[in-house]
């Protein structure tokens, strides 16, 4: 099903053209349409704005050419959808769509698997590089978004129809893991003969004595550099003691995937490292390398550093070492000549946004990167702030484990689910208490602004009123009670029974559950999970006034009205489910 916009679209583009299309030939761009959903209810549904623009090429009044667009769009559309027209302001079109036309759309949609959601026209492949956590550390609050947000839009892209790979950039490689072997073969050598194993808090204890060894005993540093020469060389007892140490990070990892319903393919730094030196041999082949104090240079116009010098991009160390820049450089070639990505998204903190810049630009220089081809988004974020406005900490100071944050949520929600159904067993209480938790802090994080920092509270988000996860899961095991208690098969009644929209909560409703394929399509381009968190706010509150308004059980409209409560419950449904949260059985 093409959604109610695309079918706008096709109509005001026929009237436009049958209103100037002689006169503007040869420009077409002036006669693309300019169609917006109405942003008040008296305003109508959508809003037309060609006029205005259309106004200075034509050298006419904005309302004029309005008047003739809308009379060439009711002959355009004889009826067929459009309900009333009128010109506000200079010279807006409002669009008020027929009441059996929106029923129409809704008996459509639910008999269409897709919800009336157009699929993607081309299974485009796309890459979505999320979560990228570093081996021996512990994922903390800083690697919420990245999986969640990650996550999300890797749903959202699946759901459209493209062809995701959803990749985990993890830190596997570099410096740090000769300084751990070596510190293991010095001072825990029963980890490595399996004698003595390890969980991931250990692993970072021994990292920090490891680094603190590193930077005071020279005769340490000598040996660790060693430990990443065999690494770096393929030595098979360096590669096994380094297998072992990213084995107890994975686990750890994996327990908060699971916990958090992440899918999610491992491919770390180390799987890039037989590229790096073709990566820089490429880029010195095409002109790209300048040396600077020994190290071999990528400059780029427009990137300088705060004293106003030109900033470099090193992609090899004036050691013969490599660093990030060289490895998301492999990475970004790899993706495109060998994964045959057509769109490159990466989710990582905002802080991150001038390395990816300089990726991006550098990238097209050297002929990885074809705009025209293939299409990159870094997408940053901001930090999560403790309810003092300063970045989440735990009460002593250090940074708050993902874990622990996870495990307080689901105790929290437990707690509200044995005051709520004091009857229910400690086995339903934990399943109700840790989907509960973890679509809390989902979508506590999801419905902020991505670009925005946020305030973590506990209290706020497992709050049962406002735009909570809470409030969501609610509404939804709401409406399959009403459902419940009507007590008729709702499939029966899909294509036999006729829609009749009748109070204006009703008109209210049918069109916000049209408009969730537009929701979806804008959370695409702007990569921004935020949309569709307040497009299912939006349809829980419509529901609710619906509700309130029309009565279902024994109305002469019962069986149309119990179709609008199934369509909102597999929007809902859905609308969740591309978040990355579960739904409730009971609450």
């Amino acid at each position: 099903m093409l959604t109610i916009a695309e079918r706008l679209q096709e109509k005001v583009e026929k009237a436009l053209d049958k209103a100037y299309g002689q006169e503007l030939l040869g420009q077409s761009q002036l006669l693309q349409p300019e169609l917006t959903q109405a942003t008040q209810a008296q305003f109508g549904h959508y809003q037309c704005n060609n006029a205005l623009k259309l106004a200075k090429a034509l050298k006419k009044s904005p309302r004029d050419i309005a008047q003739e667009i809308l009379a060439q769009l009711q002959i355009v559309d004889d009826g067929e959808m459009i309900k009333k027209l009128e010109i506000a302001g200079p010279g807006f079109i409002n669009i008020t769509l027929t009441n059996d036309f929106l029923a129409d759309e809704i008996e459509q949609m639910l008999e269409d698997t897709h919800l009336g959601v157009p699929k993607a026209k081309e299974r485009k492949k796309v890459i979505v590089e999320f979560s990228s956590p570093n081996i021996a550390k512990e994922l903390h609050v800083g690697h919420l978004r990245s999986t969640i947000i990650g996550d999300a839009l890797a749903r959202l892209l699946e759901f459209l129809g493209y062809d995701v790979l959803r990749l985990n950039h993890i830190g596997d490689w570099g410096t740090q893991f000769g300084m751990l072997i070596a510190y293991l073969k010095a001072f825990e050598p029963d980890f490595f003969s399996g004698k003595k194993t390890a969980d991931l808090s250990e692993l970072m204890h021994w990292y920090r004595e490891s680094k603190k060894l590193f930077d005071e005993d020279a005769a340490f540093k000598k040996t660790s550099q060693l430990e990443v020469v065999g690494l770096q060389g393929g030595d098979e007892a360096t590669l096994e003691a380094w297998e072992m140490i990213c084995d107890v990070s994975r686990k750890a990892f994996k327990e908060i995937y699971t916990l958090l319903d992440i899918q999610i393919q491992e491919r770390g730094e180390s799987f890039y490292n037989p590229y790096l030196p073709e990566v820089v041999a490429d880029l010195e082949k095409k002109g790209l390398i300048q040396v600077s104090d020994g190290a071999k240079c990528v400059f780029l116009e427009g990137f300088t550093s705060r004293d106003g010098t030109p900033l470099p991009m090193i992609v090899q160390k004036s050691d013969g070492g490599y660093n990030y820049d060289t490895t998301d450089m492999a990475a970004m070639r790899h993706r495109i000549e060998k994964e045959d990505a057509e769109r490159i998204i990466i989710v990582t903190d905002a802080g991150q946004c001038l390395h990816f810049q300089m990726i991006e630009q550098t990238s097209e220089k050297a002929g990885y990167l074809d705009p025209q081809k293939v299409q990159f988004d870094h997408v940053p974020f901001g930090v999560v702030l403790g309810t003092d406005g300063k970045k989440f900490k735990t009460r002593s100071g250090e940074t708050e484990k993902l874990i622990d944050l996870i495990q307080e949520a689901i105790a929290r929600s437990k707690s509200v689910f044995k005051e709520r159904l004091p009857e229910a067993s400690d086995q339903e209480i934990q399943e109700l208490g840790t989907i509960l938790g973890v679509d809390a802090i989902k979508y506590a994080d999801l419905a902020s602004h991505r670009l925005k920092d946020y305030v973590f509270s506990y209290d706020r988000m497992l709050r049962f009123e406002g735009n909570t996860a809470a409030f969501l899961l609610y509404a939804y095991v709401r409406i399959q009670g009403i459902k419940r208690k009507v007590g008729k098969e709702i499939a029966p009644l899909i294509g036999s029974t006729k829609i009749q929209l009748v109070e204006q909560s009703e008109i209210d409703l049918a069109l916000h559950l049209r408009r969730f394929g537009e929701t979806l399509e804008a959370m695409s381009k702007e990569l921004l999970p935020n949309r569709l968190c307040e497009y299912i706010y939006e349809l829980a509150e419509k529901f609710n006034a619906f509700f309130r308004d029309c009565r279902v059980e024994g109305s002469d409209q019962e069986a149309s009205r119990l179709l609008l409560c199934e369509a909102t419950s597999r929007i809902l449904s859905k609308g969740l489910e591309i978040l990355g949260l579960k739904t409730l059985p009971r609450m």
